[in-house]
């Protein structure tokens, strides 16, 4: 690149990193409240919040990059369009191809990224990310008790506690498990201690009693014990194991699915889905950058501005956008629709570069009608 591509593409770049930490900053707002509220009901520590936040960001930057490119091709060409820095270079014989190189050279390293993110990056943190969402809700739900309320740490499973002194001792404690209807079962005790390791958590009651009731024979039967330990994990619902979603998996596992898999035709075709979704998504940083590069750089000079040109491009991203969504739910349905992922940038990326050489054309023609 000569020294004024440079100086676009410095302006590009900046900008894109500026669309890109807003538009991450406006939707880390959003995860964040639905991360508190997980965060805040279970009780865990500020740390795991912040995890959970950070491993947000792979998961929707792929979708994010694109459009802070759009958005940043339309901010800077058109600020240099009401600078009149734009008609300076185009007197001076800069075609619009030469002009819109920078731009193209950032699409193409937003696209490596892109793929970077779809293939490697976003499916292990959008792993993570679920794992760790299900470890606060299944682990530290079961850690955090209020004093004085009956804490429901699972289905027909109950904790109440007097108080909790300063050295963690819980006193006047009693536990409810009321999962199985014919035969609930009530635990008192004096004081309790909760401890916490790599099985999970448990409480360790003293000086109570257990007590169970047969209601078919209406049968009330008591144990007293001095020290007695309740295992959560064990009393508690254990979560069955959970099917991963196909956002969740590796590339590999997308190309190469495990058996269990193959009998099931909606999960196989989800799975083809989302890997061609990985694979044509980086595509439409290019499409998108090129509908914008079209829309101000071709065609003369406005002194009015170029709101409606601006306003175009955005429409038109705006809809290549929703039908890629439309097409990547309805690949999930008819495999048919998997080459459509492929064919919507193309449709977008031809046009648009036809436009910027007919404009090419056109001013070729009238310099040589001038010229005669």
């Amino acid at each position: 690149m000569n020294r004024l591509q440079r100086y676009l593409f410095r302006n590009l770049l900046v900008a894109t990193l500026y669309s890109t930490a807003g538009l991450t900053l406006t939707i880390w707002l959003s995860q964040s409240l639905r991360l508190i509220e997980i965060v805040v009901e279970a009780g865990a520590p500020m740390r795991m919040f912040l995890w959970l936040l950070l491993l947000t960001v792979p998961t929707f930057l792929g979708i994010v990059l694109p459009l802070a490119l759009v958005g940043a091709v339309l901010f800077t060409y058109n600020r240099l369009a009401t600078d009149s820095e734009l008609v300076v270079m185009r007197a001076a014989g800069v075609g619009p191809f030469s002009l819109a190189k920078p731009a193209m050279v950032l699409a193409f390293g937003v696209t490596v990224v892109v793929y970077a993110l779809n293939l490697w990056i976003t499916p292990a943190a959008h792993q993570e990310l679920v794992r760790m969402e299900y470890a606060v809700r299944n682990d530290y739900s079961q850690l955090f008790l209020r004093e004085g309320v009956f804490n429901d740490v699972g289905e027909r499973f109950s904790v109440f506690l007097r108080e909790r002194d300063s050295e963690g001792n819980l006193h006047n404690v009693v536990i409810h498990d009321g999962r199985v209807a014919e035969k609930p079962v009530t635990i008192m005790g004096e004081r309790a201690v909760m401890l916490t390791g790599p099985e999970g958590a448990r409480f360790v009651v003293y000086n109570g009693n257990r007590q169970e009731l047969d209601r078919k024979t209406n049968r009330l039967s008591q144990l007293f014990f001095e020290r007695y330990a309740v295992d959560l994990k064990v009393l508690t619902n254990a979560p069955g194991e959970r099917w991963p979603d196909a956002r969740e998996r590796s590339t590999s596992e997308l190309l190469n699915p495990p058996e269990p898999v193959a009998g099931n035709e909606k999960i196989v075709r989800d799975l083809i889905a989302e890997l061609h979704h990985r694979l044509s998504s980086p595509l439409l940083a290019l499409a998108y950058t090129m509908v914008a590069l079209a829309s101000l750089l071709s065609g003369e000079f406005n002194r009015r501005g170029q709101t409606v040109r601006v306003t175009t491009a955005v429409l038109l991203v705006m809809v290549l956008q929703s039908a890629v969504l439309g097409l990547t739910s309805l690949a999930s349905k008819m495999l048919g629709f998997v080459p459509l992922m492929y064919l919507l940038p193309v449709l977008a990326l031809v046009p648009a570069v036809w436009i910027m050489g007919r404009g090419l054309r056109r001013r070729a023609g009238s310099a040589e009608t001038a010229a005669g």
